[in-house]
């Protein structure tokens, strides 16, 4: 007989199981932790609204903005909507999430 290199059926078979199981044991960890992640996106979106709207409020007098004269004046010039998909707006001199 020839002495042939290769696999076999059978631990190709191990493989692919091995690679399963690692991969149902990892899936369900990326999802939760990408909510978490999600929310501290939009809370670091919130706290850097805020900051603006403190640097409005110095520049104008203590006077509130909103979002499109934050826009508008240069001290906003991304978006305010949040990853998971909630908008940033001002009620009450606060950025808060709609």
């Amino acid at each position: 007989m020839k002495n042939e290199q290769g696999f076999t059926l059978i631990e190709m078979l191990v493989v692919m199981f091995v690679v399963s199981i690692l991969l149902l044991i990892t899936i369900p960890n990326v999802t939760k932790h990408n909510e978490s992640i999600q929310k501290k996106g939009c809370d670091g979106l919130k706290n850097m609204v805020q900051a603006q709207i403190t640097a409005y409020q110095i520049d104008h007098k203590g006077s509130t903005p909103s979002i499109g004269e934050l826009r508008s004046k240069g001290y906003l010039k991304k978006n305010t909507t949040c990853p998971n998909g909630k908008k940033i707006v001002i009620i009450n001199g606060k950025a808060q999430t709609r």
